[in-house]
């Protein structure tokens, strides 16, 4: 080793959310940090939408290292009250499907409403929250250079050097690049798979807007056909052949004084290739024109902010962990932005690549061994995702195997979500970090239930059945049939909230139903689902017998 020691012990390239959030974690166990981006704060951002498993890692992260301030993230109220008057409540996942020319049938749309029980998600206005993180990060002793370009990085045995455009160097330990598509460390060390590996394709279209309409007040649906909740109080996706449209309203919220819309619309290019000929604005408008119950949802909006037109959004890293540098998150690759695990993937992952990093730091040890879990992590996140989303596009062009994908991606989200809140309440009572240890012995990494073989079984045959039935091998109804008949049999699948029942499309569960999932969970032969229920069992009936705790403590 060089007895020289470098001005940084980590410098992270990005000063988003991911890289102010782990700035911040860094900082606070004593690191010296620096944060380089080559724009500032406030910025505008798409990923908005907030999940229960983003929402478990944030508070993982806020209890583990003492960082009380990511709470204020964790709850729609908090958010609004401690953050800024921006943000938008996310109560459930919204999808209803369109076919070009015809009014949306009530009996093709589907709602899961996040259990109160669970948490309360917002839709993050990201020029806020992202700000409010890298003051965070600041306040706890991040060293910043912001609108500051890397020209070179030159990685060696013994630290890091980055040069600036501007001819200024700077030193340090180890690298974290967190800056998304544009990696520069990705290009210095030509990471990026040429094509990327996934088998999902799409482009987007997005925007910022205002005037855009509540879809509750566009469609006259009879009571008995209504979802849980309104349309307007969640993420709406309009799904069609090969596609979807996002609205992410941040005006939904009492506390909320945000008169914008998130906006978007993703693709398949080899259905619909991006045209040469006209503006993004007015293909969005072209696309709207097709399924008059949307066009009517933005008749009068008008953009804030010019439309962004994107080639195709996945790309993917041959390597994302090397000695004294990593790829995270959207600098190691991106797939697509349904089910909005996005944020949720780059929180997990600043939890397993910290702890690594504080000890390789306090070792001088930065052996590819120590990081290789957080290499499978980061591949597995987007590996799993692209099984789902590129099964979710195949089904669109067909109600009832969309149904059953739904079903599939639906059921796996509350037992996902209730064992990291488990580890973290165990952790609340004894400080044993080694809980979370527990959770990455896991069979497959980067599943959002990675713990469970029957639901990767389940996953494993709803992908082969869209497959085959996108090879014309078989038709939508069979392919279905096969999936359907699976959730109705599989062991990893409550039957209480009404994920085996094809007549119920609107999944609402209520306490009662939290605490009979419970009970089941408890239950059951599958071991990783009884460890899931009795722990949460135990924490329910100690909620109830002090009612005043928290959601998840």
């Amino acid at each position: 080793m060089s007895t020289h020691r470098p001005s940084y012990d980590v410098a992270i390239l990005g000063s988003g959310i991911a890289g102010s959030t782990l700035g911040a974690v860094l900082a606070r166990s004593g690191a010296k940090v620096l944060l380089v981006d080559a724009g500032t704060h406030p910025r505008f951002a798409v990923g908005e939408s907030m999940i229960p498993q983003m929402i478990a890692w944030l508070q993982v992260l806020a209890e583990r290292h003492d960082l009380p301030e990511l709470e204020a993230l964790a709850d729609a109220d908090t958010i609004n009250e401690q953050v800024g008057n921006s943000f938008g409540r996310k109560r459930h996942f919204g999808f209803q499907l369109h076919r070009p020319g015809q009014e949306p049938d009530p009996a093709e749309g589907h709602q899961f409403v996040i259990p109160d029980a669970l948490t309360s998600a917002s839709h993050l206005f990201r020029q806020d929250s992202d700000a409010y993180l890298f003051h965070v990060a600041v306040r706890h002793g991040c060293d910043t250079r912001q609108r500051w370009r890397v020209r070179d990085i030159d990685l060696r045995d013994d630290g890091v050097t980055l040069t600036g455009t501007d001819g200024h160097v700077v030193g340090a330990r180890y690298l974290v690049d967190a800056s998304g598509f544009r990696s520069p460390l990705a290009e210095k060390l030509d990471l990026r798979e040429r094509p990327a590996r996934f088998r999902h394709h799409s482009r987007s279209l997005f925007t910022h807007m205002v005037g855009v309409r509540p879809f509750d007040d566009v469609v006259d649906v009879p009571e008995a056909s209504r979802p849980a909740a309104p349309w307007h109080e969640g993420t709406l996706h309009h799904v069609f052949e090969r596609g979807w449209f996002w609205v992410i309203p941040f005006d939904n919220h009492p506390r909320s004084r945000n008169p914008l819309c998130s906006v978007g619309v993703t693709l398949d290019p080899r259905l619909h290739p991006k045209p040469e000929d006209i503006t993004p604005e007015e293909e969005f408008e072209r696309l709207v024109r097709r399924f008059p119950a949307v066009r009517r949802q933005f008749e009068g909006a008008r953009k804030v902010r010019e439309w962004v037109s994107t080639g195709r959004l996945q790309y993917s890293s041959s390597k994302t962990v090397g000695r004294r540098w990593c790829l995270m998150s959207h600098a190691a690759g991106f797939l697509d932005p349904l089910y909005s695990r996005g944020m949720s993937n780059t929180f997990e992952i600043i939890h397993a690549l910290a702890p690594r990093l504080l000890a390789a730091l306090e070792d001088d040890d930065f052996g590819d061994e120590r990081f290789r879990h957080v290499e499978e992590l980061e591949q597995g996140l987007l590996d799993h995702n692209d099984t789902l989303v590129n099964c979710s596009f195949i089904s669109f062009s067909h109600f009832r195997l969309w149904d059953a994908v739904f079903r599939v991606w639906g059921s796996g989200n509350t037992p996902g979500t209730l064992r990291i809140n488990n580890a973290l309440r165990a952790f609340r009572a004894d400080r044993d970090p080694s809980v979370f240890d527990a959770l990455e012995k896991a069979p497959h990494t980067g599943l959002w239930w990675p713990d469970s073989d029957a639901f990767k079984a389940l996953l494993d045959t709803t992908a082969r059945s869209c497959e085959e039935y996108e090879k014309g091998l078989v038709d939508g109804d069979t392919a279905a049939d096969r999936i359907l008949a699976l959730v109705r049999e599989s062991e990893a699948v409550s039957p209480g909230f009404g994920w085996k029942d094809v007549n119920q499309r609107f999944i609402h569960p209520d306490r009662r139903q939290m605490g009979e999932f419970l009970e089941w969970a408890a239950a059951s032969p599958l071991t990783e689902l009884s460890t899931i229920g009795r722990a949460s069992l135990d924490a329910l009936r100690g909620a109830q017998a002090a009612p005043d705790a928290a959601p998840g403590r």
